[in-house]
């Protein structure tokens, strides 16, 4: 006999439901949808604070909120300074009863530059939550510190030790925190990094190294109207540069090279005696840095314009997160974890670079993504999933507890 449309709409209604879920540990998802609300609204306090990489208060009024949290949370929090970054990076730990070291990151600082959150604050339209920093990474915050929050109503301490590290300059390269993750990571079994879902609701198995090339051009200022045969025009031989040595990217490799900054000149009457070039590189194997690098000097000294000087340097940056066994692992669980609420979680790569290449770099198992799915990273147009809020936060708090050696 077939089911009547009624019952057939009930078993899809009940299909798409988180609680309908067969396998899901009801404990886990009924405390994440309890936290959606209180997350949401932590989020909307952090994201209506300008925290852009440099600014210390924000940072600090940052660090302020999400360190009474933790203690809430029940973790015994540290502050360990940035220099030669602004600000302090937070160390927060909680102690358990097993042996598992898990190291979870997320890093504080945005993008955006002073005055976006007041311009565009924080709101939710159709489902998704928008603000400067909402998915990266104040939304990877909000999904750590309330995945412990989690574990610690249900009374869960099988770890042996959980770690929350959150970094004040991810977004310039970690140079304040580096050492910092480094030996954290050493000190545990594995790193689950709290950088934004990606849109198709991923995690991160690969990430890109980055550097940022230098190009330096010196000629000689003179009149632009009296006399400019006399000077050697440095912003001239600088977009010749741009564009010979824009060719550097390798698609094979899978490596990037843009030219980003350009910088000549004061006044429009005046030949330019000094103009610089900034390119982002992007990597997929480390052995590009050195090509990059000998390329930029072989290929900057063809010049067009007589007697200018040109200089280059490279400045690495992240390492490259490789795929590799132990990533594939960590990813099989967490893809085993999500199906228990009736989710698939892809597997993706990333030309961004994030502070789970340091991990990795020390060869501790790191996975990446953990944080609120969201898009349109970097741009005013920022958004989080206000849906992914209850599945990430029991994602993580059950990759935790799997991790433990617990269901």
């Amino acid at each position: 006999m077939k089911p009547s449309r009624l019952a057939l709409a009930a078993l899809l209604l009940c299909a798409v439901r988180l609680s309908c879920a067969a396998d899901a540990n009801p404990k886990v998802l009924s405390a994440a949808e309890g936290y959606r609300g209180e997350a949401l609204h932590l989020l909307e306090r952090l994201v209506n604070i300008d925290s852009g990489t440099g600014n210390e208060a924000g940072l600090s009024q940052i660090g302020t909120i999400v360190a009474d949290e933790l203690r809430k949370a029940g973790a015994k929090v540290e502050t360990v300074s940035a220099t030669p970054a602004v600000g302090n990076n937070i160390l927060a730990t909680w102690k358990g009863t097993g042996k598992a070291r898990i190291l979870l990151m997320a890093h504080m600082d945005t993008v955006f530059k002073d005055g976006t959150a007041r311009a565009k604050p924080f709101y939710i339209k159709d489902k998704r939550a928008y603000g400067p920093g909402v998915m990266d990474d104040k939304g990877g915050i909000v999904a750590g510190l309330y995945a412990m929050k989690i574990l610690q109503q249900l009374d869960f301490k099988q770890y042996g030790q959980v770690t929350l590290l959150l970094n004040t300059n991810e977004e310039t390269g970690s140079k304040g925190t580096r050492a910092l993750i480094e030996r954290e990571a050493k000190q545990h079994d594995v790193t689950l990094n709290l950088e934004p879902g990606r849109p198709a609701d991923g995690l991160v198995v690969w990430r890109k190294g980055s550097g940022t090339a230098e190009i330096d051009v010196k000629g000689k200022a003179a009149h632009a109207g009296v006399a400019p045969e006399s000077g050697r025009n440095a912003a001239t031989e600088l977009a010749h540069q741009v564009l010979q040595l824009g060719k550097l990217g390798d698609s094979a490799k899978q490596t990037t090279f843009n030219i980003t900054v350009l910088k000549a000149g004061d006044a429009t009457n005046v030949i330019p005696d000094h103009a610089t070039a900034y390119a982002d590189l992007r990597v997929a194997v480390p052995e590009e840095f050195d090509r990059v690098e000998r390329d930029l000097a072989r290929v900057s000294a063809n010049k067009l314009v007589p007697d200018t000087e040109v200089k280059t340097s490279l400045v690495r940056s992240f390492p490259p997160m490789p795929r590799n066994a132990a990533s594939d692992q960590l990813a099989t669980k967490a893809q085993a974890i999500y199906s228990e609420i009736g989710r698939k979680l892809t597997l993706e790569g990333s030309g961004g670079a994030a502070d789970s290449s340091l991990s990795a770099g020390v060869g501790t198992p790191t996975l990446d993504g953990f944080g609120i799915v969201g898009g349109g990273i970097h741009t005013p147009e920022e958004y989080a999933e206000v849906e992914s809020v209850v599945p990430r936060l029991y994602l993580l708090s059950r990759m935790i507890m799997d991790l433990s050696g617990t269901k």
